[in-house]
Formats: structure tokens, sequence, C-alpha cells
């Protein structure tokens, strides 16, 4: 061998080498070709792991779904019962607005009533019936008597004006719940369980009692079929 003949025959033998590809290149490459292309049924983890993902999102949809029906359902439910008891305390505010007008005079007229009845008093005392002057009097005695009258008429005239009733219930079936019975009389003429006489005149304010009238009632026809005790002749004024 010559020494023109080595560099030549070294250059290209690496020349030769260079242009060799690696074997294990070509194996890793055909592995991966080969992966790519062999078919496989079974899912990858990725996407198996997406799927439960997103069933778990759609029964969390579901759920919030319910949650926020009933939530509603309650605060209808709520909305209603605050509208109910704001309504009963807009009616219950106008009835105790209404009453404290109605029943603000109430400890007035029941003082007044005693006036009304000592006028009452005075006329049975001077012998007026039905509003008729006695006879038999001097004129000064029958312009007081008429005096009398006319001031009676007067105070119940303005406790009418301010709801005060007076009540007079000769004839009407006994109500306890106005009427006080002071003893039960047989009449042939008055039903039973009616009123007889009214020993004293009752008086009302609104739907309120002031005072209840003092009657006699009826208990009916008498046993032996006579002649009945005259009305109001059991009757105990100072009852």
């Amino acid at each position: 061998m010559t020494d023109s003949d080595y560099p030549a025959n070294q250059g290209q033998t690496g020349k030769d080498a260079s242009n060799e590809e690696p074997p294990i290149a070509n194996e890793g490459a055909s592995a991966t070709e080969q992966n790519n292309a062999a078919p496989t049924d079974e899912p990858q983890a990725g996407e198996a792991e997406t799927a439960a993902g997103g069933d778990g999102e759609q029964d969390a949809a579901g759920g919030n779904a319910v949650s926020a029906d009933e939530q509603v359902v309650k605060l209808k439910d709520q909305l209603m019962r605050l509208a109910a008891e704001l309504e009963n305390t807009r009616r219950r505010s106008e009835r105790e607005k209404r009453e404290s007008g109605q029943y603000a005079i109430a400890s007035f007229a029941r003082d007044l009533i005693s006036v009304a009845d000592n006028f009452e008093r005075a006329l049975r005392a001077a012998g007026v019936s039905d509003d008729q002057l006695p006879e038999g009097h001097s004129e000064t005695f029958n312009s007081l008597v008429a005096g009398i009258q006319l001031t009676e008429k007067e105070l119940l005239t303005m406790l009418n004006r301010h709801g005060v009733q007076k009540l007079e219930p000769s004839g009407e079936k006994f109500d306890p719940n106005v009427h006080q019975a002071v003893a039960n009389v047989p009449s042939a003429v008055i039903e039973k369980g009616c009123v007889v006489d009214v020993a004293q005149p009752g008086f009302t304010i609104g739907e309120r009692v002031l005072r209840a009238a003092m009657v006699t009632v009826s208990s009916g026809a008498p046993a032996g079929g006579g002649d009945a005790s005259a009305p109001g002749s059991t009757v105990d004024e100072e009852a």
C-alpha cells in the first residue's frame, strides 16, 4: 500500500459510513408505525376518564335543578305566608283604629247613663206616662216636667249620635247577651221566654253592652188558667 492510496481509502470509508442509517432509529420508527396502525377496541385511559367526568357533570346538573325547584317552592310558600301576615296585620290595625274611635267614649257614656236614669225616675215620680203630661197640676209644674222631658230627650239624642243606643225590649225575645232577668212571671198575653216588663233600660255602644237591661220574663200562661198578674207587678225596682 502506498501513502497516496491510504488517505483516499480512508476518506471513502468514512463517506460510506456516514451514508449508512443507524439501525436503532429505523427500528424505533417501525415500532411507532406498527402501534399507530394496529387497531384496538379498548378505550384510551383519557377517554374513559372524560366519559366518566361527563356523567358526573350531568348528575350534578340534575341535582342542582331539583334543588333549585325546591328552593323556589319554599320561597313561594314563605312569600304567601308573609303576604297573609301583612294582610292580617293591616286588618287588625284598621279594626283597632275603628274600635278606638268608636269605644273611646265608653267610660264617659257609662257615667251619663246614671244621669238618664235620674231623669226617668223624676218623670215617673211626676206621673208622666208615654210622654203625656199629668193632669190636675199647675202650669208651673207642667212646665217643669216638660223641661225635664226635653232635657232627657236631648241627652238620649246626644248619646245616640255617638253610637250609644237605649234598650227597652218590652215584648221582645229574651236575649241573655243584652238582657238580665230579675224575675219570671206568668202571663197569658206574653209568650213564654219573652220580656214582660223592663225594670231598668239597658244601653249599648256599637257591639258592646254598656249595661244590660233588667227585665222580667214570661213563664207562660198560668197553670190554673186564670188571669195572670199585671205585667211588672212582681218587679223589684231596686234590683
